[in-house]
């Protein structure tokens, strides 16, 4: 690579004191929150617990019917 050259020059004081002024402060900023559960993850467990419901009452109506034959 080449030597970029800076436009900003180091100039230091040959008489007095130093000081530097950066002071470090805590900055608050909002949380980043993660969802627990993903959004696919919800809508495969729905899927789920909707063919779980399905299966549920067709077994409901196939012992209804047993009754009723009985």
């Amino acid at each position: 690579m080449a030597d970029v050259k800076s436009v900003f020059w180091e100039v230091l004081p040959k008489q007095g004191e130093l000081s530097v002024e950066d002071v470090t402060t805590t900055v608050l900023c909002k949380p980043k929150l993660l969802p627990l559960k993903s959004l696919t993850l919800e809508k495969l467990e729905k899927m789920h617990q909707a063919a779980q419901d399905t299966v549920h009452q067709q077994k409901m109506a196939e012992e209804e019917k047993q009754e009723k034959a009985h």
